[in-house]
């Protein structure tokens, strides 16, 4: 039996956007509604494409200027206006790097090829992590099954040793199919409350 490895996801969950007002704002701005401003940044084609390594972030975040008529050399601003109520469950992270030792930590996230960065030299969280799964790295992304294979084979487990955190159902759904054990994110409270549980009973095996 491999080391039971708890796998979480990143944005929605680790990072969570807290304050909707500056988002909100920006999408005021351009004449949309917040839902509107979220699907350009993260529904778009080139957010899809991005979130594989087709493209990279700055090439996305380039078409989304383009299709709000923001001028490139103000993006900065505008992805500023985009994250600024996003914060980071410092307790959720201190939470994985409490576990690290005993058991294994890994995140797995569908994100554009500047979330490493961002990781260790902006945030410098990479330390609650034994892994980290980028889906633009892995050119992969959630739900398709070849993600979860692949995580698998590069942890060497088995998917009963896998115990997956995501906001999304249809992660959560595709985990499950995959053989993992998996929690979909509601809170902070309720997700440490379920992992604990699995790891008590991965303990009295």
């Amino acid at each position: 039996m491999s080391t039971p490895t708890i796998i979480f996801d990143f944005g929605g969950v680790l990072l969570r956007t807290e304050d909707r007002s500056p988002r909100t704002q920006l999408a005021e701005h351009f004449g949309m509604t917040y839902e509107e401003m979220e699907d350009i940044v993260f529904g778009s084609p080139t957010a899809a494409q991005a979130a594989v390594g087709r493209i990279s972030a700055g090439e996305h975040w380039r078409a989304v200027a383009r299709q709000l008529n923001w001028p490139d050399e103000e993006l900065p601003a505008l992805q500023r206006a985009f994250w600024g109520g996003d914060e980071l469950d410092e307790q959720l992270l201190d939470f994985l790097r409490s576990l690290r030792g005993e058991w294994r930590t890994a995140l797995l996230s569908n994100a554009w090829d500047d979330l490493r960065f961002a990781l260790t030299e902006v945030w410098h969280i990479e330390d609650a992590f034994d892994h980290l799964f980028i889906s633009a790295e892995m050119g992969l992304a959630k739900p398709d099954p070849a993600i979860y294979a692949e995580v698998e084979r590069r942890l060497q487990s088995e998917g009963e040793d896998l115990l997956f955190v995501d906001d999304f159902l249809r992660n959560v759904a595709a985990a499950r199919q995959a053989g993992w054990q998996a929690i979909q994110f509601r809170d902070a409270e309720q997700a440490m409350r379920e992992v604990r549980a699995w790891l008590a009973s991965r303990a009295r095996q």
